[in-house]
């Protein structure tokens, strides 16, 4: 009985002190708070910090940097900021105290973009309700292990495999978009940074898009899966791994088609495959196309790579012009390239596009504001998509 008394009784003092800490402004605080306005507040609670800022993508940036701001210090030892009303999108942000750059511990809501981990906040009444997940029916994401007899570093890897709403209880066939990341993705990174699912998912449900199944493998050769979820553990995630533009992730990719066209229920023909990618995944969208030219009908190149930064004798990157002459002789349905106006690859996109006006190849180019950024992905993959097999 003193037992049970005594732990009543720690019981209501600890609920107290919780309860006298909230009432003192450290306890319940809400960050970030989303306004009608669509205006944000952050708040944080660093009762000993001498100086606290804010870092975030909606903010000025320099040299690529973005320039933190300051916020205030309340008298409840809370530091606040809030933003002018932000244009509907995606965001991320991380607080820095005395130096220290650190996420916000009121907000659950991270990602990581390669070794870097930042809370994020979606501001509605826009283009991201198209990130946003929605009373609609939802696809499956699964993380599959498929063997890929051209590496024998890595024959196991590890990818990510979005089917449609409904593709269970089906027994149709559906068209694929094989989907690839940039330096230093991974398997992982179209899911969390592109929102992929939650894009698809609306797309279908408006009648936007058509159902169909997205792959999103792993393009780095020398990783067999996202750092974390392979056996080499938790370490460090690298931003360029070696073997990522030599041509070994272009000739083995028939290992990935090879894999989803035996497992899964799609037609599996030409008019019903498309690749696409960003930045390195460009430059490998660009070059698994031409090098296996009569295997999609659809290409789209977002903030592609042109270039490769490895020096390389592979055959992969031989006669470009002349296997970009047999893609377009074979016909393609649509070859569609996009980039930012600030975009640091935007003179090299420009040089290419050259090349393709050279030999009379159809594309479509959309040029917008911004530079190289997970903003502008998720806008083109929301626009490219809606343009596939369509009959």
């Amino acid at each position: 009985m003193k037992n049970f008394l005594f732990l009543t009784l720690l019981i209501l003092f600890t609920t107290s002190g919780f309860s006298q800490q909230a009432l003192q402004g450290a306890g319940d605080i809400v960050s970030p708070e989303v306004h009608e306005d669509n205006s944000v507040s952050f708040r944080l609670h660093a009762p000993s910090a001498g100086e606290v800022k804010i870092s975030g993508e909606w903010l000025p940036q320099e040299n690529g940097n973005t320039i933190p701001v300051e916020m205030s210090k309340n008298e409840d030892n809370i530091w606040t900021y809030t933003t002018e009303p932000l244009p509907s999108n995606l965001y991320s942000y991380s607080f820095i105290v005395d130096g220290l750059r650190i996420t916000d511990p009121n907000n659950v809501h991270q990602i990581r973009d390669v070794a870097t981990v930042s809370n994020i906040l979606m501001v509605g009444n826009g283009k991201a309700d198209n990130y946003m997940v929605t009373n609609v029916p939802h696809g499956t994401v699964s993380r599959r292990w498929y063997k890929s007899p051209s590496n024998k570093d890595n024959p196991g890897r590890r990818i990510t495999i979005y089917t449609p709403p409904g593709y269970e209880d089906s027994s149709e066939n559906y068209p694929v978009l094989y989907l690839l990341h940039g330096m230093g993705g991974d398997e992982e990174a179209w899911m969390a940074l592109g929102r992929t699912s939650q894009i698809l998912d609306n797309l279908i449900a408006q009648g936007k898009a058509k159902p169909m199944i997205v792959v999103m493998p792993n393009g780095n050769y020398s990783q067999e899966a996202a750092p974390g979820e392979s056996s080499k553990g938790f370490y460090k995630p690298n931003f360029q791994l070696p073997n990522t533009m030599e041509g070994s992730m272009e000739s083995s990719f028939p290992d990935v088609i090879n894999f989803i066209e035996s497992n899964y229920r799609v037609k599996a023909d030409k008019e019903n495959r498309a690749i696409a990618g960003l930045s390195m995944g460009g430059f490998h969208s660009l070059h698994i196309s031409r090098f296996y030219p009569n295997m999609f009908d659809y290409v789209g190149l977002f903030s592609p790579g042109i270039n490769p930064f490895e020096k390389t004798n592979s055959p992969v990157y031989e006669n470009i012009e002349e296997t970009l002459k047999k893609q377009k002789e074979n016909g393609i349905e649509l070859y569609w390239i996009a980039i930012g106006k600030t975009d640091f690859l935007y003179k090299s996109v420009e040089d290419f596009r050259k090349t393709l006006d050279k030999i009379e190849m159809d594309y479509e180019y959309v040029e917008t504001e911004g530079g190289h950024t997970w903003s502008n992905w998720r806008d083109y993959l929301v626009e490219f998509t809606p343009q596939l097999f369509q009959e």
